[in-house]
C-alpha cells in the first residue's frame, strides 16, 4: 500500500486506476487475506467505536443530582433529626419515585439504541484471493473489494469502480430524502460536498436500486459517520430549558426560605425565646416552604410525554428532553424537510 496509510478525503478527485494504485489492490482480485489482516492490525477493525456505557448503578444514582433533589433529601433528613418521621418518610419516597422513573426511561432507551446499533450491516461481498466471500463488515479492510447490489448497507466509504443504475438513499447522512444516481466519474472539486460526490458511498447508507463495485477508502472511526460519532463523543450534555429554570427556581428559594428562617430565629431570640425552640420552628418553617411534590409532578409529566413519543416511534434517552420540543420556536427546513 503507497498511501493508504495517511488520511484521503479527496478520493473523489482521483480515477479509479489512481485509486487503486494509491491503494495497492487489484480491482479483480481484491486484497489477500494475509494483506487484509496486516492493514486491520495497522488501521483498526471497522467498527464505531462506541462510549463507555454508564454501569446500572451510575445510571441510577445520577437521578438524584439534580438541586431541587438535593434539596429534597436535605429537607427529609432534617425532618427526621428534629422528630417529623411522616414528612421525612413522604419526601423520601417521593424522592425515590422520582428516581426509579427516570432511571426506567433512561435503561429503556439504552437498551433500545443498543440495538439499533446491532441493526448496521452485520456482513459484506468482498473479492479475496481472486475469489468473492461474504465476511463480517467489521473485517472490511482499506483497499477491499467489495461487490454490492440492492437492498445492501454499505460498510464503510467507498469510491466506486464500476456501477449499473445505482442509487444510494444518503437520508441518514445527508439529510436527503430522495435516493442520489452514482456514478463512478471523477470530480475534480475538492471541496464539493458529500452530497455531490456522486463517486463515493458512505457508511451507513442503503443500496436501493443497480448494483456496483467499490473498493474501501475509509474504516471505521475514519468513515464520515465515524466523524460524526467522534464529535458526539465529545460533546458535554446541556441542561433543557426547563431543567435551568428549576435550578434557578431552587436556588431562589433556597436563598428565600433561609432568609426568613434565619430572620425568624433571630426575632425569636430577641423576644427573650429558647434557641432550641426557634431553631426547631425555623427548620420546620424550611421544611413546609420545600415543594416536595413538584419534582415527581414534573418527572410524571415528562415520563407521560415520552411514552406519547413513544408511540409515535420517537425515542427519548433522557427524560428532561421532552421538554425541549416544547421550547423551540423556530424549525429551520431546507427543501428535503
Amino acid at each position: 500500500m503507497n498511501s493508504a496509510s495517511a488520511p484521503n478525503n479527496n478520493w473523489h478527485t482521483l480515477s479509479t486506476e489512481e485509486v487503486l494504485h494509491r491503494l495497492d489492490v487489484s480491482a479483480t482480485s481484491g486484497l489477500s487475506d494475509k494483506e487484509a489482516q496486516q492493514r486491520l492490525d495497522t488501521l483498526g477493525y471497522n467498527e464505531i467505536v462506541e462510549q463507555r456505557r454508564r454501569p446500572l448503578w451510575r445510571m441510577f444514582i445520577d437521578q438524584f443530582s439534580d438541586f431541587m433533589i438535593v434539596i429534597l433529601i436535605i429537607a427529609a433528613i432534617v425532618s427526621g433529626i428534629i422528630g417529623e418521621s411522616h414528612d421525612s418518610i413522604a419526601i423520601l419516597i417521593i424522592v425515590l419515585l422520582n428516581a426509579v422513573i427516570g432511571f426506567v426511561q433512561e435503561y429503556r432507551a439504552e437498551r433500545a439504541i443498543a440495538a439499533l446499533r446491532q441493526m448496521s450491516a452485520p456482513n459484506a461481498q468482498v473479492r479475496r484471493n481472486g475469489k468473492l466471500l461474504k465476511i463480517p463488515s467489521r473485517q472490511l479492510a482499506q483497499g477491499d473489494i467489495v461487490v454490492m447490489e440492492a437492498g445492501d448497507m454499505i460498510s464503510a466509504d467507498m469510491r466506486l469502480l464500476q456501477t449499473n443504475a445505482l442509487r444510494i438513499d444518503e437520508a441518514a447522512l445527508t439529510g436527503e430524502s430522495q435516493a442520489v444516481d452514482k456514478t463512478t466519474a471523477v470530480i475534480k472539486d475538492p471541496e464539493r460536498p458529500l452530497d455531490s460526490r456522486h463517486n463515493m458511498v458512505y457508511k451507513g447508507t442503503l443500496v436501493t436500486s443497480g448494483r456496483a463495485v467499490a473498493t474501501v477508502v475509509a474504516t471505521g472511526m475514519g468513515t464520515q459517520l465515524g466523524h460524526i460519532a467522534s464529535l458526539l463523543g465529545g460533546k458535554t450534555s446541556s441542561k433543557t430549558p426547563l431543567q435551568k429554570r428549576l435550578r434557578r427556581f431552587g436556588r431562589r428559594l433556597a436563598i428565600v426560605v433561609l432568609a426568613i428562617c434565619a430572620l425568624i430565629f433571630a426575632t425569636g431570640l430577641l423576644r427573650g425565646e429558647s434557641p432550641i425552640l426557634m431553631f426547631l420552628t425555623a427548620v420546620s418553617l424550611a421544611v413546609a416552604a420545600i415543594p416536595e411534590a413538584l419534582p415527581a409532578v414534573i418527572t410524571i409529566s415528562l415520563a407521560l410525554g415520552a411514552r406519547d413519543m413513544v408511540r409515535h416511534n420517537a425515542l427519548i434517552r433522557r427524560l428532561p428532553a421532552v421538554e425541549t420540543l416544547g421550547s423551540v420556536t423556530v424549525i429551520c427546513s431546507d427543501k428535503t424537510g
